[in-house]
């Protein structure tokens, strides 16, 4: 039984909604659960199922977790569980600040062309927040709805997502023409690091799509394709070619191997990672020199 369940049925004055589809406990409130698992993050563990809970959260025993359960399913008539409903998820943005003026100062630093960044904020597919002055890279669906949006600091190391942010719909500039060719990258950053090289080779880099899968995962299972590169060849059944940009790490090159095994029958897909460094922006940051040793790159 997961924990969910569990606390529903069984004891649901411990069950704080906190939104969308995430909870936490009245007693842990830093013990969210959601999608099926439960995470302790003041603790740094999680689980799955409430015996898992009643273990490490309650400190019950083995026996005194399993009797636990058992008794309150037969006191109780049998939890039935409903099928899941999936509803929307409602995107949170922060508010706007009135100019973009540290995030452009920012992604210059970072290498990238002033074009490029003026192109998506025309196009709201960037903003500034007002209270912290976060860069906002916003991910549409096909009907125009704002789905998604990964925040980046502007100072600092920090990076999250929206609250409801729905990785389907991730950051992407759509060619501006019919386009057979789609260009994967691990971050907003990267795709925009790579739109300034083509744009520096004399390349309109609008004429192809471009696509941030929103962060990639180290997984055991194979052939594993990102929900974001699905959604995104649904909604453009036109593309025929992958070319993958992903990181220099072991994350990022078990995540190449999982897109061309999953996808590499239906697909032309190309591993293209950056010649030295560990990611598109550095390589383009040591183009500049902003970053010593410049290296070439077949986009």
């Amino acid at each position: 039984m997961d924990l969910l369940t569990y606390l529903q049925h069984y004891e649901p004055q411990e069950l704080v909604h906190v939104g969308g589809d995430t909870y936490c406990t009245r007693t842990h409130d830093s013990l969210k659960i959601s999608n099926g698992k439960w995470h302790w993050w003041s603790r740094g563990f999680g689980g799955v199922s409430a015996l898992d809970y009643l273990i490490k959260v309650q400190n019950y025993s083995f026996i005194q977790a399993v009797e636990t359960l058992s008794g309150r399913a037969a006191a109780l008539p049998p939890v039935s569980r409903a099928p899941p409903q999936r509803e929307p998820k409602k995107l949170l943005l922060p508010e706007w600040n009135e100019t973009t003026d540290r995030v452009k100062r920012y992604l210059m630093g970072r290498g990238i062309h002033p074009s490029i960044i003026d192109y998506c904020v025309e196009r709201k597919l960037l903003f500034e927040s007002k209270q912290y002055h976060n860069a906002v890279f916003i991910g549409y669906d096909r009907g125009g709805n704002a789905r998604y949006a990964a925040l980046r600091g502007t100072k600092g190391s920090f990076k999250s997502e929206a609250t409801g942010s729905d990785k389907h719909f991730s950051f992407s500039i759509p060619s501006a023409q019919p386009s057979e060719r789609l260009h994967l990258f691990e971050s907003a950053i990267d795709l925009l690091s790579y739109a300034t090289l083509a744009h520096l080779s004399g390349q309109d880099w609008r004429k192809v799509h471009l696509l941030s899968l929103a962060g990639v995962f180290k997984t055991k299972r194979e052939n594993v394709v990102p929900v974001a590169l699905e959604q995104y060849l649904r909604d453009h059944p036109q593309i025929k070619t992958l070319y993958l940009h992903l990181d220099n790490d072991e994350v990022g090159r078990g995540a190449a191997r999982g897109i061309m095994g999953g996808l590499g029958h239906r697909y032309e897909v190309q591993d293209r990672p950056p010649p030295v460094g560990k990611d598109v922006n550095e390589l383009l940051q040591r183009k500049l020199g902003l970053i010593n040793q410049r290296e070439e790159w077949c986009l």
